[in-house]
């Protein structure tokens, strides 16, 4: 098990590496967008190559990212059922879903992408849009983030079996919203404390 909780360890330094860089991309995203509606605006002439390369920043940072929020365990769960169990239940519900769920979507996608990809590069593929980009980038890093979602799948299995081992401590233990929103009011309640002290 120590091997696979180091590969693991690895998978998620890269992810925390990756999505942590990623973010910039957003204020690129940002910052050509900007350009291009004040171009737009002022000089009344636009590219479709500009709009394309925001697309394509968005596209990249949400595709990173992904790896990098399942390492973080901040997907999307509705937890009214979920928060009912015991950790060791919940601890088996997700592993479930990572073994029967989310392993087989990613493979699955891994699996259609790749000749979707290759074709890509093969054709030098460009944009139908007027003065639009070239394509295959765009798709590559479809399979990308795909690959990088997997690996953190592999990482976040071998970790909730460590962890329902008594191996490792509970990397991400659950806070229900209704705990999450108690303990923020307690932080506030304390800071309205500390403040009123310092007076």
């Amino acid at each position: 098990m120590g091997g696979l909780l180091g590969l693991s360890r690895f998978i998620d330094r890269m992810n925390e590496l990756i999505g942590r860089g990623v973010s910039w991309l957003i204020l690129i995203a940002i910052f050509i967008s900007a350009g291009n509606a004040t171009v737009r605006k002022v000089l009344n002439t636009s590219s479709n190559a500009w709009l394309e390369l925001q697309w394509y920043l968005f596209g990249a940072a949400f595709l990173f990212a992904a790896a990098y929020t399942l390492k973080q365990n901040e997907h999307i769960r509705i937890d009214i059922v979920y928060g009912l169990f015991s950790r060791k239940v919940q601890h088996w519900i997700d592993l479930f879903g990572h073994l029967f769920f989310l392993m087989p979507f990613v493979v699955l996608m891994l699996i259609y992408l790749g000749p979707y990809v290759e074709r890509s590069w093969r054709i030098g593929e460009v944009s139908t849009n007027s003065g639009g980009l070239i394509i295959w980038p765009a798709k590559t890093l479809l399979l990308i983030g795909f690959f990088l979602l997997a690996l953190q799948g592999v990482s976040e299995i071998i970790k909730k079996i460590a962890v329902m081992r008594g191996i490792i401590p509970d990397p991400t233990p659950f806070v229900s919203a209704h705990e999450a929103a108690e303990r923020e009011g307690e932080m506030l309640a304390g800071d309205v404390k500390l403040g009123e002290v310092k007076k």
